[in-house]
């Protein structure tokens, strides 16, 4: 039961099978008198008449397309976890500190990163480009290897 709702959608197909089970087992004695048949489909039909009325009561749940992708996110995540353990600590520490914050708190934190350092901030956006490079191939074979053949 819990298949059929769960293929047509439904995240909610444990309480649309258990809603059927129940419909069935209130009725199967009425039923059972008269009904001549495999009880499957009876049971399917129940299915049916529960899979309608829960689209007429509550939309269905629109799964974000994140959502539909976790696996892949995680897996890239892992890869991108193995790189950043590949590289240097203080080339770990920069690219890390590197792209942190958003906006006007992006563009201090990286001034003051340059002073620390004791390079200029085109030395450090240079730095930063050639190692986020390595780590975006590093990732990518990562992914390629890790596919299923």
């Amino acid at each position: 039961m819990i298949k059929i709702f769960t293929c047509r959608g439904r995240p909610d197909a444990e309480e649309l099978a258990d809603e059927t089970i129940n419909r069935v087992t209130i009725k199967a004695p009425e039923v059972a008198k008269e009904y001549v048949g495999d009880p499957a489909l009876y049971f399917y039909g129940v299915a049916q008449k529960v899979y309608l009325e829960s689209l007429r009561k509550r939309p269905p749940a629109v799964v974000p397309v994140e959502a539909a992708r976790s696996d892949e996110i995680e897996q890239e995540f892992e890869c991108l976890e193995r790189c950043l353990e590949r590289l240097s600590p203080s080339g770990r520490e920069l690219v890390l500190e590197y792209y942190q914050n958003d906006k006007r708190a992006k563009i201090d934190h990286r001034k003051q990163l340059a002073q620390k350092l004791g390079i200029a901030q085109n030395a450090l956006r240079l730095r930063a480009h050639r190692i986020r490079a390595t780590l975006q191939q590093c990732v990518q074979e990562c992914l390629q290897q890790s596919l299923p053949v």
